[in-house]
Parts: structure tokens; C-alpha cells; sequence
């Protein structure tokens, strides 16, 4: 059977569309149903691809006819392969290209090429007690995978922030309907003010360039196929100098002011954000005059060598890239009180050690004065003489005389207490009445006068 003959089906498509919608009008047509996976497929080229078509029907079948053909855009349809009742008849150009897979109507197609993408379309035919058809169409595409990108930066030398521009270009070797995305650390980056992009999206520009732009950058090139990502690259950015501060290993900081012991080493560090490094220089001011005394990030200074109490510094920090300069002033006062070892005492001094200490301090006072008044010595004497019964004296009565003398007779006893005012103590004594001397000085000395009566000069009386 020649060509001619297998193409004259396909000449009365329009026929046979007429006789599927009257069929469908009768609720014939819906026996017979086309699926495919999607109505899109990508191919890789110089890879087989696999067009999956599945049909079913619920009616009596005499014959099944598969057709498929192939079409590109604004261009007649050619006709690839088809069969009836499984006998596979294709077109001899097309025959080692083409293969039908039953029981189905897939089309397998290998090798797969460029010239190969376009739309392909089966029909099915089926004959029974009439005739019903269904067709499906499917769009490959054919794509070569993309090839690992590079990124390529200008000026590769690097660029000062805020003066100069910096363009990233992703390239890619082999590839088909590449698309590009640019990543910054990590994550797709947008246009905006600094960033620009080209049409196809391969091209960054950055103007202007600021600090904030140093990163890891990457480019994606994808496909339908096919997704590389390039190797990470780090634009150099010249910046700075930033935040210049001055720390040193010893003495107290307040704000700009470092208060150090006489005798003490000092070291001091200078230290600034900045690429490339800066260069440092160290600045002292004395008798209203300035003069370098040292190039570096470090300065030592020995306070026993130091003149003055107190002396001024500057740090100068330069970037010989960016031609931008910072500087900072710090006081060194030198004094011998010791201030920075009270301040760390006083800081390892916690506070449950200065409750406790201070409590221990009440407790032990209370109890020397409860002491001191428990046990003061009059005292003592006082409990002593008032615990004696009262049938073994009484007390005397005033130096100021009586009118009957016997009432004076007796022994007396004279207690001394100790002064406050330090005059020693006289010793317990008796002495009669008549030796009592009066004019005696009392103001020195406190006395306790006891008289004791005989019992026999009361049995006599």
C-alpha cells in the first residue's frame, strides 16, 4: 500500500470531524477516549522520548486504526507511521526514527533532535457497528542541557565605594532557551536603585558600589532541561576607614579616658573597619605641639616613663586606596591610688559577702554590749551587797548627824566603786564611827556606807 493511500484518511479530516460531532450529538463518540500525560513534553536532545497515549472504548471493534503525524508551525502536516489492527505501516523516510509501542498508540522517538520539535498528532480510528474517532495533540520541545556557567567581573581588580561600577556577567557554553538568575549569599537577588539587569537577565550591574554589596555571588542558568549553578565569586570592595576605636589591656575606661597606676605597662590597640588594611599612626600632644611617636596598630606606653599625670594621644587610621582617613582622641591620666584594683575589688566584692559581713558586725557588737552591761563591775558589787540578808547590816544613815548619838554606834564599812573617769578603786575597809572623816572628797570616788551592829550591844540594851 503506497503513501497516497495511507494519507487519504487524513485528507477527509473534516469529514470525519463532521461524523465525530454527529456521533457525539447521538452520544456515540464518548465510547472512545484519548489520555495523555500532558499536552507538553520536553526532550532532551540526542535522547529517546517516550509520547505515552492510552485509548479505551466500550463498543464492538472490527478494526482499530492509528495515525500520527507530525506538524510544525504554519506548515502542512507529514505523516510518520501508522496501523491497523497492530500491522504497523510507517513512512519509509521515517522509519528507523518512528516506532509505534503497543498495545497502546505511543510513539517512541530516537534519537531525538532540534529539528524534531513541533506538534505531534494521533488519531484513533475505531470500526464497528460504525465508526468513531478521537485525536490528541502534544507539543514537544527540544532543548540542549546548559553547560556550567562562569561569572566573569569588571574591573576584576576591584572598586572603590561610592566612586566606581561593577558589572557581573554570566556565561554558559551550551544550552537552549537559557534563563538566568543572579544569588547573593545564598538568595535570588531583584532589580532596585544599586542593581540593574540586562534584557535576558544575564548582566548585573551595580552603580553605584557601596560596602554593603560585598557578598558571595552566583549566577543559575537554567532550562526545561536542565538548571547549573556557577562557582561562588567575591567581588573586591574597597572601603573604609570605619569605626575606629582604642582598647587597651589594663586601666579603667571612662568614655576617652584611661586612668592607669604609675609603674604599669599599657598596651593600647587601634582598630578600624576597612579593606585594604589601614595604616596606623600614633599622635602625642604635649606643651600645645603634636609629634608622631609611632607607626603601627599597637602603643605601648610605661607610665613610669611619662613626665606628665596627664597626657593626650590620637590614632590616625589611613586607607591609602580609598585616600579616606579617621582619627580618635583618648586622655591617659597616671595616678598612684590604685584605682583600677579597687574598681576590680570592688566589683569582686559581691553583694551576699557584704550582707554577711555587715551582719556578723551587728552580731558581734550586740553581744559586747550586752556584755559590758551585764557584767560592769559596780554592778556586780551592788547585786553582791543587796543579796546579803538584812539581819547582818543596815545601811547608814546620812553624815548629816542625829540627835540621838547612840543611833551611831556600831562598825561601819565603806565599799568603794570604780570611777568612769579611771580613779582607781578604794579597797573595802571598817572603821569606827569617830574615825569617819568629814570633808572626805566624794566627787572622785563612790562609796556604799554599811554599819554593823553588834547582836551583843543590842542584847544589852
Amino acid at each position: 500500500m503506497g503513501q497516497d493511500a495511507f494519507m487519504e484518511p487524513f485528507s477527509n479530516t473534516f469529514c470525519d470531524l463532521q461524523c465525530n460531532i454527529y456521533f457525539l450529538l447521538l452520544g456515540i463518540c464518548s465510547a472512545l477516549r484519548l489520555t495523555v500525560p500532558s499536552h507538553t513534553i520536553h526532550g532532551i536532545e540526542g535522547q529517546p522520548l517516550h509520547l505515552t497515549v492510552d485509548y479505551n472504548f466500550n463498543t464492538t471493534a472490527s478494526e482499530i486504526q492509528i495515525i500520527w503525524l507530525f506538524e510544525k508551525p504554519q506548515s502542512i502536516p507529514k505523516y510518520l507511521l501508522g496501523s491497523v489492527n497492530q500491522s504497523v505501516v510507517p513512512d519509509l523516510e521515517y522509519k528507523h526514527k518512528f516506532t509505534l509501542i503497543p498495545p497502546n498508540a505511543s510513539l517512541m522517538i530516537n534519537p531525538l533532535h532540534v529539528t524534531d520539535e513541533g506538534n505531534y498528532i494521533v488519531k484513533v480510528n475505531v470500526h464497528g457497528s460504525g465508526t468513531i474517532s478521537a485525536n490528541q495533540k502534544i507539543q514537544v520541545t527540544v532543548d540542549v542541557p546548559v553547560t556550567k556557567p562562569a561569572v566573569q567581573i569588571e574591573p576584576s581588580s576591584g572598586v572603590v565605594e561610592y566612586v566606581g561600577n561593577m558589572t557581573l556577567t554570566c556565561t554558559v557554553g551550551k544550552g537552549t532557551r537559557i534563563g538566568y538568575q543572579w544569588m547573593k549569599n545564598g538568595k535570588p537577588m531583584h532589580a532596585s536603585s544599586s542593581y540593574t539587569f540586562s534584557p535576558n537577565n544575564d548582566t548585573l550591574l551595580i552603580v553605584p558600589v557601596m560596602k554593603e554589596d560585598i557578598g558571595n555571588y552566583s549566577c543559575f542558568a537554567t532550562n526545561p532541561v536542565s538548571a547549573m549553578e556557577s562557582e561562588i565569586i567575591a567581588p573586591t570592595i574597597f572601603y573604609g576607614p570605619y569605626g575606629l576605636t582604642v582598647n587597651s589591656d589594663k586601666g579603667l575606661k571612662v568614655g576617652e579616658v584611661f586612668t592607669v597606676d604609675i609603674g604599669e605597662a599599657i598596651l593600647f590597640d587601634c582598630s578600624a573597619d576597612s579593606n585594604p588594611p589601614n595604616t596606623y599612626s600614633w599622635i602625642r600632644r604635649a606643651d600645645n605641639t603634636t609629634h608622631v611617636i609611632k607607626y603601627g596598630p599597637h602603643l605601648e606606653v610605661l607610665s613610669e616613663k611619662v613626665a606628665q599625670t596627664t597626657v593626650d594621644y590620637m590614632c590616625c587610621a589611613y586607607n591609602n586606596v580609598t585616600g579616606k582617613r579617621d582619627e580618635t582622641h583618648f586622655t591617659v591620666i597616671i595616678t598612684s591610688v590604685g584605682l583600677e584594683r579597687l574598681a576590680q575589688k570592688g566589683k569582686s566584692l559581691s553583694s551576699l559577702a557584704v550582707i554577711t559581713g555587715i551582719s556578723l558586725f551587728l552580731i558581734l557588737s550586740m553581744s559586747l554590749l550586752f556584755l559590758w552591761k551585764r557584767y560592769q563591775p559596780h554592778k556586780v558589787i551592788q547585786r553582791q551587797l543587796q543579796s546579803r540578808p538584812g539581819a547582818d547590816y543596815r545601811k547608814a544613815q546620812t553624815f548629816s548627824g542625829h540627835e540621838n548619838a547612840t543611833d551611831d554606834f556600831g562598825i561601819y564599812e565603806f565599799v568603794a566603786f570604780p570611777d568612769p573617769t579611771g580613779v582607781p578603786t578604794v579597797p573595802s575597809q571598817s572603821v569606827s564611827g569617830s574615825d569617819f572623816v568629814q570633808g572626805q572628797d566624794l566627787h572622785s570616788t563612790v562609796y556604799e556606807v554599811i554599819q554593823h551592829i553588834p547582836e551583843q550591844q543590842e542584847d544589852h540594851q
